[in-house]
């Protein structure tokens, strides 16, 4: 049995997405504010049954706020009002979980069988939170308005003429009225679901009349544990029932002590010898105890303390060996490896073990801590409670935002481990008895790198229709990205796997030629776009032969993206590179031009490309490359170039700054000693000549040594780019409009 996968309506900025889960890990990936924690918070407050009464009016998507406040309208002012549960159900947050259950399951799900003749496959439940009764909550809603607004229209009238005060009395709308009484008359219900829709993209509306199943329908079906993400104090699921806050491992091990492995819990064979021992070691301490005392207790009984008829005083010990774990030196780290007992004495207390390994052992161990709950190992098989009841088929782990816990080389260490940690049992290994399904959201690279592209679920920010539109999100399945293009998709996955690639979590991308560019577009946005460099970019050094290849991952991520590439141009009938000119019949040997934006080999027809067309249909992605430039070369006259490639466009684009730099070398005295020429033509050739063996890199870095951060300006066609990119994020700039209490959740 498995989780195939689970619809989320109305839950925060989740109006309607569907999450799939891989068969063993699942890692949500997406920029800030992109819907992540509101999903993993949808699990937890729906599947977690302790959690539910946690869900409030803020967890509502707030553009279905407007519709509620309508109910609340037609119920005070229709006099036959509307009391089914279907106009409360696209309005309301549910979650619908579809499970995979094989035909020799069929006994764990005997309950909700959606029909008799039903033989394996997938089976849904819909958890939605709604009105428990719709007339005792109309009845309730109507005194409460109906009170409210004979109070205020009984206010006496003294005359005056200025305008009466804005003051409306509780409930002013529905939801006002739900922010005090939601869990008085809401809660969750379930219902089946009709498993012939569950692969329609939309969820299945209900059939008018359903019956809601009575108790937890997932009880004794799947086991859920939660790792939350470190907040500190403003963390709203510190302290959940069942999870140890304290990740010292002493802690850990006491409790894990406590629940399986205690001797004086339940005891059987195992553990004869082990009490034996302790009760000897209380008699001899209790006579040491009355020996040692024996001159006090004397004292006292000089005292005509106790007397005749007292009760005698009598010392008696307790040896418990959970107390043995309850001190500081309970865990030590030896500073030197090997068996010799000399070397024990060279130990340090847990606490002076690096932090990021503290919290991997601590969170491994939580790992450990779950499995074993799950799987009833030790004492909690014998311990009454859920322990006793049968194992359920599915370990569900959540566990968010790992990073929080662990630097940057632990967490590739952690995510790696975890799943196969959560599967180290001999009823678990490979064996499809029971099943696990861990899902983690993250904002780190480094899990994300470590990650099989297969297992990533990106979290899309949905572009706003207007100012005033609500964000939400959707839910992108990377799995089916590259389709059956099976080349583009290892090229791809794999250049993330070499640069360490952040793409995932920005608000935009720049995808750029080569090191020469990499080196000084950040330069260019940190000195002339501030406005950028307040966001989150992702910067990516990839060839113009390959940028192409990342267009059906940047296109199905939905995010803005600036490619920043060369003109390359060659010859009309070979591919000997050749100065730019119009009229020539020139092609560019620039595959991400020809094949991509604007997608045209001819140079005249690259050159005379108009806006839109450089940029995808959608607007998302714009192609910058060099074209037609206007200079004042010499006296004061304006004259037109054509820039072969980035550096000669950058000379052109500075130069009154590059005629002074001829004490230079390499490739940055070869550009300056092209601009003394005469002719602009003439340069043109010079520089041209120049980038045939030129070291771009080196160029760069001597630029960003010797010239001011504010006096190199950008190539126009860069610049354009930039200014484009600019103004395309702050039209899609997302301002959240919920309470400063709800911003982490709308995460």
């Amino acid at each position: 049995m498995k989780i195939a996968h689970i619809d989320i309506q109305n839950f925060r900025k989740l109006k309607s997405c569907r999450v799939e889960l891989a068969a063993e890990k699942t890692i949500f990936v997406g920029a800030n504010n992109s819907g992540k924690t509101s999903a993993m918070d949808a699990f937890i407050m729906f599947l977690k049954r302790a959690k539910r009464r946690e869900l409030s009016t803020t967890d509502f998507t707030l553009s279905n706020w407007t519709a509620i406040n309508k109910i609340g309208v037609d119920w005070a002012s229709k006099g036959n009002p509307d009391f089914s549960r279907e106009i409360w159900q696209p309005l309301v947050p549910s979650i619908d979980v579809w499970l995979q259950v094989e035909e020799q399951q069929i006994h764990y799900v005997s309950d909700i069988l959606p029909t008799l003749d039903w033989d394996g496959g997938l089976l849904g439940i819909r958890l939605a939170f709604e009105p428990k009764n719709t007339e005792d909550f109309y009845k309730s809603f109507i005194a409460a308005f109906t009170t409210a607004q004979t109070t205020m229209s009984s206010r006496p009238n003294n005359g005056a003429k200025e305008s009466r005060s804005t003051l409306a009395l509780w409930p002013k709308s529905m939801r006002d009225f739900l922010d005090q009484e939601l869990h008085k008359y809401f809660s969750v219900n379930a219902y089946v679901l009709d498993p012939s829709k569950a692969k329609q993209a939309e969820p299945q509306p209900l059939p008018a009349g359903s019956e809601s199943l009575d108790g937890d329908p997932f009880d004794g079906l799947f086991k859920i544990d939660i790792i939350n993400a470190q907040r500190g104090f403003s963390d709203p699921n510190a302290g959940e029932s069942g999870i140890n806050t304290d990740r010292r491992l002493s802690s850990q091990l006491r409790q894990y002590f406590d629940k399986h492995l205690n001797p004086t819990e339940l005891p059987d064979v195992t553990d004869i010898d082990a009490l034996e021992a302790m009760e000897q070691a209380r008699i001899v301490f209790d006579k040491k105890l009355k020996t040692s005392f024996s001159s006090a207790i004397n004292e006292l009984e000089g005292l005509n303390y106790p007397g005749f008829s007292d009760p005698q005083i009598l010392l008696s010990s307790k040896v418990s060996p959970l107390e043995g774990l309850n001190h500081d030196s309970a865990v030590q780290f030896k500073v030197t490896r090997g068996d010799d007992p000399a070397h024990d004495a060279l130990c340090l207390p847990e606490k002076y073990n690096g932090l990021g390994y503290q919290n991997l052992i601590s969170m491994i161990f939580n790992l450990i801590r779950f499995r074993d709950e799950w799987m009833r190992v030790g004492k909690a098989a014998k311990k009454g409670g859920s322990d006793s009841q049968p194992i359920e088929p599915l370990h569900l782990m959540l566990i968010e935002e790992p990073e929080a816990h662990l630097h940057a080389q632990v967490q590739q260490v952690f995510i790696k481990k975890a799943f196969s940690v959560l599967r180290n049992h001999p009823d678990l290994k490979d064996k499809p008895q029971f099943s696990t399904q861990m899902v983690v959201s993250t904002h780190s690279s480094h899990i994300a790198h470590e990650t099989d592209f297969t297992s990533l679920r990106y979290f899309r920010r949905k572009q706003l229709a207007c100012q005033h539109d609500v964000p939400c999100a959707t839910v992108v399945n990377m799995t089916t990205t590259f389709g059956s293009d099976t080349d583009t998709a290892k090229f791809a996955t794999r250049y993330l796997k070499t640069t360490h690639c952040d793409l995932f979590f920005a608000d935009a991308a720049i995808l750029v030629e080569g090191q020469a560019e990499r080196l000084l577009v950040p330069h260019f946005i940190r000195s002339h776009y501030p406005d950028l460099d307040k966001s989150y970019i992702s910067l990516l050094e990839i060839g113009g032969s390959h940028a192409h290849r990342l267009r059906p991952l940047l296109e199905t991520l939905g995010l803005l993206t600036l490619v920043i590439t060369d003109l390359d141009s060659i010859g009309a009938t070979t591919n000997k590179k050749e100065r730019p000119a119009k009229g020539k019949n020139y092609r560019t040997g620039n595959d991400t031009l020809k094949n991509w934006l604007p997608a045209k080999e001819g140079l005249d027809e690259l050159l005379d490309a108009t806006p839109d067309q450089k940029q995808s249909q959608d607007g998302t992605i714009k192609a910058a490359y060099p074209s037609i430039t206007t200079v004042t070369y010499k006296d004061g006259n304006a004259e037109q170039a054509i820039p072969y490639t980035f550096e000669d466009a950058l000379v052109l684009g500075n130069l009154t700054l590059f005629k002074v730099m001829t004490d230079n070398t390499g490739l940055l005295k070869r550009m300056a000693d092209a601009v003394q020429k005469e002719a602009l033509d003439d340069a043109l050739e010079a520089m041209f000549d120049a980038l045939e063996n030129g070291k771009k890199a080196e160029m760069a870095l001597d630029l960003l040594y010797i010239t001011e951060p504010n006096h190199l300006r950008p190539p126009e066609y860069i610049a354009e780019g930039l200014e484009w990119l600019k103004t395309k994020l702050a039209a899609n700039a997302v301002v959240l409009a919920e309470p400063a209490a709800t911003t982490e959740g709308a995460r």
